[in-house]
């Protein structure tokens, strides 16, 4: 589980900024939205609020490289074009079977080079005192080194910079780095992200075409949302019937449309009333958003997943964002975990639905990119686990709100108008 991100000169983020989801055990409240996990406690859930172009998804991206650099993959790393520097720094600090650790490197964006990496252990003591063990640090710059494997020591100031260096080298002739490798690894298969103004339909293909209980939970899901539908299947071409007025009929939505898996899609079969029609012609944007949705978060509920989704609440009803993250905070989930980007306000609720650290922001202005919490803002603020968050924050108590002055737009068009009449025209 994710514990904490960092980043620096990322994306959109020239200072540093982090993004916590450690719980603040002083706070007894909804108890059930934390993971305890050998003296750990950690966030289930976590919504992230703010403007269109704020930094919301660029929080979101930086998850997304440092998984690709831990699976070593292709991860877009890209400097803040404001700071005139082109190292980005990033971290994650992460829970994996109940032990915490911690990740940071370096990467220079125009010699695409890892200048700086470390890794290392927090361990907690019967008391609960931390203490931080240095597995590996590799400091190119300073021509700093060390590292719990003392022959890989040896190698360290000689090793390319061109990737992280469990990716680098044979890990498998290094104990430490080995354990070191399979625990960054092992971590970063364990997190899925997706768009949901982009998510395909492919992973719920996948599992539909597997008859197990995967497949039958995802299909509860999406038949539980409250959508009308009598089942949702995958079937055999010859089974699949269209009236004949539909045959030319297109998916609204090309971001659902996978044109080398069109044959899958069009296998997605739904019954209103008994009859069945294929879902990519039939079905609501929102609905088709649902079931491709429905495996994800099954899948993560099952096996214990880090779910990360940016607009969670596009095209989908408010009451069942709701419901889907009660699913995470509820105390049948022992492992699973969703961060989540969304403008719906009914979500901030921290009377019924979300502890105050559960709440972030992410807010910008001429000097930068702020991320804070709603647990930043004290009962001296006047912000309570009673107050109306909702009120609060229409009224501009947390910022991260757009003040937009479309007024001025239509002033514009207006007054053009009248100015082309007034001259004839």
């Amino acid at each position: 589980m994710i514990i904490e991100v960092r980043a620096k000169n990322c994306f959109a983020f020239d200072e540093a900024v982090a993004f916590s989801m450690k719980a603040d055990m002083r706070n007894k409240k909804f108890g059930s939205n934390v993971h305890r996990d050998n003296g750990f406690n950690v966030l289930k859930t976590a919504g992230i609020y703010g403007p269109n172009n704020a930094g919301k998804t660029c929080l979101i991206r930086c998850i997304k490289a440092i998984k690709g650099v831990l699976l070593n993959k292709k991860s877009g790393l890209m400097s803040n074009i404001f700071t005139g520097s082109n190292i980005c720094e990033l971290g994650i600090t992460f829970l994996y079977d109940g032990r915490e650790f911690v990740y940071d490197f370096n990467y220079d964006s125009n010699k695409e080079e890892y200048i700086y990496e470390e890794f290392a252990e927090v361990i907690k003591d019967q008391y609960n005192n931390e203490k931080t063990v240095c597995w590996l640090k590799r400091d190119t710059l300073k021509e700093d080194f060390s590292c719990i494997d003392t022959d890989l020591l040896l190698m360290m100031p000689v090793v390319a910079k061109n990737n992280v260096i469990f990716h680098l080298v044979d890990s498998s002739k290094f104990c430490a780095l080995n354990d070191m490798k399979q625990i960054l690894v092992g971590f970063a298969e364990k997190i899925d992200i997706i768009n949901m103004n982009n998510i395909p339909m492919e992973h719920t293909i996948n599992l539909m075409k597997n008859k197990n209980q995967l497949q039958e939970k995802v299909v509860d899901f999406i038949k539980n949302a409250d959508l009308y539908m009598d089942n949702f299947e995958y079937v055999d071409m010859g089974n699949i019937k269209l009236r004949d007025n539909t045959e030319n009929e297109k998916p609204e939505e090309k971001v659902l449309d996978i044109p080398d898996k069109i044959m899958d899609q069009i296998r997605l079969v739904s019954t209103y009333r008994g009859v069945q029609v294929p879902s990519m012609l039939f079905d609501s944007t929102g609905t088709k958003k649902i079931a491709a949705l429905a495996s994800y978060v099954i899948e993560a509920l099952e096996q214990g997943r880090i779910l990360v989704v940016d607009e969670l609440d596009s095209s989908i009803h408010f009451k069942l964002t709701r419901a889907t993250v009660a699913m995470f905070n509820n105390e049948l989930n022992t492992d699973a975990q969703m961060i989540f980007t969304v403008h719906d306000i009914n979500l901030m609720d921290c009377k019924r639905l979300f502890r105050k650290e559960q709440i972030w922001f992410v807010d910008k202005d001429e000097k930068g990119v702020y991320v804070y919490s709603l647990a930043d803002f004290t009962a001296e603020d006047g912000v309570r686990d009673t107050s109306d968050i909702i009120e609060k924050y229409r009224k501009g108590a947390f910022a991260a709100l757009p003040d937009p002055e479309l007024i001025n737009s239509l002033l514009s068009i207006k007054g053009g108008a009248k100015e082309e009449n007034s001259d004839g025209k």
